[in-house]
């Protein structure tokens, strides 16, 4: 079985060598939505019975985890020199560095990477996460999908 739950957060970024519009300074409302796939819960009279997870559990992990990081945040690719040095003169901006640029697929990636050790199998149910999807634009989105 697969559940999804779907948060969605405001952050601004720019791709530094992109040759269209996203070289510049802007923001989007992302939204991430998150796959977890597990047997249902069949303990009886436990509160997740007939659920892979709560998916107050599933929210509350991904907040901790990534988006209030995240949210209304500037996410700036270290490689970017002029924009992190301008950041970092604005008295306490929120400015999350990251090592690559912030394209959809790269901070799918990285969601993935940072949610995946996240999510563990308390009920023995072989919880796990299959999928993490970052939506820039509501008609634009990149998954990152579990390998194996």
């Amino acid at each position: 079985m697969q559940i999804t739950r779907r948060l969605e957060f405001d952050a601004g970024h720019r791709i530094p060598s992109h040759n269209s519009q996203c070289r510049h300074l802007h923001g989007h409302r992302y939204a991430i939505e998150i796959t977890l796939s597990g047997d249902i819960i069949t303990t009886e009279g436990l509160s997740e019975q007939g659920m892979v997870m709560d998916y107050s559990e599933v929210k509350r992990i991904a907040r901790e985890q990534l988006v209030d990081a995240w949210d209304h945040a500037f996410l700036v690719y270290r490689g970017d020199k002029a924009v992190l040095d301008f950041l970092n003169g604005l008295p306490g901006h929120k400015t999350v560095v990251l090592d690559v640029p912030p394209t959809a697929e790269n901070l799918a990636t990285l969601a993935f990477n940072i949610l995946n050790g996240a999510y563990r199998d308390t009920y023995g149910n072989r919880l796990r996460l299959e999928r993490v999807r970052i939506h820039e634009t509501p008609n634009n989105w990149a998954d990152c999908l579990r390998s194996t």
